[in-house]
């Protein structure tokens, strides 16, 4: 799953990576969590992309109860074109996920270990996601929110956990915004992720609290995986 994520290089990535007419201002953050607001890229209605920034945990438009997008932050890439919960955002709401990096927590000794896992370039790339609007009933106040699609990790990211997010470069987050990749729902249609595209290194267990936030949550305290 994606349970942590990084955003700190917006003001450079937002238009080079996005190619936004109109950047939106976003606040570097190194601890992104489930709740909390954070940037995602959607097309308007002449298929230019545009910044936003929405919730993560995706609530279905159906929902009676916002409260089901705390579980839903992430969405298997295998499963989420038929699941009642994604299956219309897969076909019509398609979003990117701007990042810098990601974080997964791998079982040790001395209890689950915290590692950063980022391009081994230093640049941002994007994670593919779905977005929704929900309305209470009665009101007038439509909260959008979205979620990370999942995937079964490169052999790299896998010697720390069984999933990962799905990492997509500038071509194959163009194509997904379009609704031409991975028509059929299967995860096999995603570009994969090159073993050496990515690094992962251990750091303090300080990230596990989202009220930390700030650059040593991402310093290496130990060797590259």
């Amino acid at each position: 799953m994606c349970g942590r994520f990084a955003f700190y290089s917006a003001h450079e990535a937002m238009p080079a990576l996005f190619g936004l007419d109109d950047p939106i201002a976003v606040e570097a953050s190194y601890n992104i969590a489930p709740t909390e607001n954070a940037a995602v890229i959607r097309l308007n209605e002449r298929d230019r992309p545009f910044g936003s920034m929405l919730r993560w945990g995706l609530i279905p438009f159906w929902s009676k109860d916002p409260a089901i997008g705390n579980r839903l932050i992430n969405a298997r890439s295998e499963t989420a074109r038929e699941k009642p919960a994604f299956r219309a955002a897969y076909k019509q709401r398609r979003c990117l996920v701007p990042a810098d990096g990601f974080y997964e927590w791998r079982a040790e000794a001395t209890g689950k270990q915290p590692f950063y896992i980022s391009a081994r370039t230093g640049e941002p790339f994007s994670l593919a996601g779905l977005w929704e609007s929900w309305r209470a009933r009665d009101s007038d106040n439509v909260v959008e929110t979205f979620t990370i699609l999942t995937r079964t990790p490169n052999d790299y990211v896998g010697r720390l956990h069984k999933r990962m997010p799905v990492v997509l470069d500038p071509e194959a987050g163009r194509d997904w915004l379009a609704g031409t990749l991975a028509q059929s729902g299967s995860s096999d249609e995603f570009p994969a992720t090159p073993d050496d595209y990515l690094v992962a290194w251990p750091v303090e267990r300080t990230v596990n609290n989202p009220r930390n936030n700030g650059p040593d949550l991402i310093r290496a305290i130990g060797a590259e995986l």
